[in-house]
């Protein structure tokens, strides 16, 4: 919701658990719900604005004004929400090709056709290898400033500087290639090179019913 002209794909699991005719009623509620959601958001934020400016002293709550009223210009496109069977390599599947179609929509991205500098391509293929070398811890994590030497030892990326590594993982934490928390101050110095490890501690530590699985334990 605070992401500029962001799109949402909605996608509902655990298909495998619903009668088939349930999974339509579910999906229609679910989003629903969305829309919902999204009209009492817009309402709240125009009453907000309202109150600001009828205050006796607006001036004073200008930044907050400007604030409300850029989350207010943000445009949020929800697309129609994908019911899959994670359990069903088909449905996986289907999700990969939705997403794909959603994607290349020029309407929905129009920065969708980007052409980026040979470097990043470099670096990407660099970051690879090193992830896949047999020195490479399981976890994957690696220090950002030592990502950078190992980096520079590339014959073409000696020249590789901090500020256009930093670009470049951004642009790799979006698709997904890394994991690179630089706005939480304790991770910021941290590359997740290997993302399926934060999966797999995840799904280790955030567990349905959690609670009660460690009270069941003598």
């Amino acid at each position: 919701m605070r992401v500029p002209n962001s799109v949402v794909l909605p996608v509902g699991t655990h298909v495998d658990c619903c009668q088939e005719e349930e999974v339509e009623e579910k999906r229609r509620d679910i989003m629903a719900k969305i829309t919902a959601m999204l009209m009492e958001r817009k309402s709240n934020l125009a009453h907000f604005i309202n109150n600001l400016e009828g205050s006796e002293e607006p001036e004073f709550y200008m930044d907050q004004w400007e604030r409300l009223k850029e989350m207010e210009n943000c445009t949020l496109t929800i697309l129609n929400l994908v019911a899959v069977n994670c359990t069903d390599h088909r449905d996986i599947k289907k999700l990969e090709a939705t997403i794909l179609e959603h994607v290349k929509n020029e309407e929905l991205f129009p920065e969708v056709v980007r052409v980026l500098p040979p470097v990043y391509r470099q670096v990407e293929a660099a970051i690879i290898a090193i992830a896949q070398s047999e020195e490479m811890a399981d976890h994957g994590m690696m220090d950002f400033q030592y990502l950078l030497s190992k980096l520079s030892h590339y014959k073409h990326l000696a020249n590789l500087g901090r500020e256009l590594l930093q670009d470049i993982l951004r642009y790799l934490h979006r698709i997904g290639l890394v994991v690179w928390y630089e706005e939480i101050k304790h991770l910021e110095s941290t590359v997740f090179l290997q993302p399926t490890f934060l999966i797999t501690m995840f799904k280790l530590l955030v567990r349905y019913r959690l609670v009660q699985q460690l009270e069941s334990i003598s």
